[in-house]
């Protein structure tokens, strides 16, 4: 057994997206090879609905999958073609746009106003960025949790943890997709998939993430030894941590525990063509898709 070390740490950054929603993006746009097969992930939270309510009007996906998972408040969702829906608190949904899709996105916030969710863009290898189109939409009590002894709590949206299988299946990365949330002061060890990358997003509390040797964290407490390298307490913890290879991963909660999402797939390692929602593998097959767009036969 091998303890992932930590490549890399940072805190998402403020992003304006859609028509003028204020979220927070850990990667995205950028080197493509930081969590392949993963492109980019962004924390849409937020407490005023003036900060969100424009939404995500319609736009095309080509070529990814698009994994919105909602903590608070509710998005409602359409296509082009013809479903429509409504993602609650816990809620899931997996879109393979595959070979089209025009899509929107419409958050609302809760009675108190609060929005709160995540996106994770996912690549499709080149033998499936023109498949089909389809949803899989998981309501909140479709999701396993498995409660350890220590008080330890896993949501398990997608592969396979401590015995429970999540709902989402047929994705083409094998992806495992978890919320975790570990007490204050524990310290867990969770199994990764060794031929996987990986990556951590921290959203509440603090803790360590360690290699074999040492904890990494974001931000170095003052005082503390060059080693303890620690994720603070921050009000809304927004901290990606990037493992390396290795099949655990190994978490110390602080004082108050700590909750992250941990997500891993199979490295795609093809090249790609990025334009916006739109990921090929060819300049080519980028300049069609957006000529199609313009003609009318974007939709397959």
């Amino acid at each position: 057994m091998s303890i992932r070390p930590v490549k890399q740490t940072s805190l998402a950054q403020p992003t304006l997206e859609g028509a003028g929603v204020k979220l927070n993006r850990a990667f995205g746009f950028g080197d493509p090879s930081l969590a392949d097969p993963f492109l980019l992930f962004d924390d849409f939270r937020n407490d005023r609905p003036e900060d969100y309510s424009a939404g995500f009007p319609w736009h095309p996906h080509r070529g990814i999958e698009t994994i919105t998972y909602v903590l608070s408040g509710s998005v409602d969702h359409g296509d082009s073609l013809g479903n429509r829906g409504t993602l609650g608190a816990g809620d899931v949904q997996w879109m393979t746009a595959g070979s089209g899709i025009m899509h929107q996105e419409m958050p609302k916030g809760d009675p108190k106003g609060r929005m709160h969710g995540f996106q994770l863009w996912a690549n499709l290898p080149s033998s499936l960025k023109m498949t089909a189109p389809r949803y899989q939409d998981v309501k909140a009590n479709a999701i396993p949790e498995i409660i350890d002894d220590d008080g330890t709590v896993v949501r398990v949206i997608t592969g396979e943890f401590w015995g429970k299988k999540g709902p989402v299946e047929g994705v083409a990365a094998s992806p495992s997709y978890l919320d975790v949330f570990v007490p204050a002061g524990k310290r867990k060890i969770l199994p990764v998939d060794t031929r996987s990358s990986a990556f951590a997003y921290v959203f509440e509390g603090s803790g360590t993430f360690r290699d074999a040797s040492k904890p990494f964290g974001v931000l170095v407490e003052k005082g503390l030894g060059e080693e303890e390298h620690y994720i603070r307490d921050e009000s809304g913890n927004r901290t990606l941590v990037v493992f390396g290879a290795g099949d655990e991963v190994t978490v110390q909660a602080g004082d108050h525990g700590i909750r992250f999402l941990l997500v891993s797939g199979r490295p795609i390692a093809e090249p790609i063509a990025w334009h916006g929602p739109i990921v090929m593998n060819t300049r080519d097959e980028l300049i069609q898709a957006v000529n199609e767009l313009r003609n009318g036969t974007f939709i397959k």
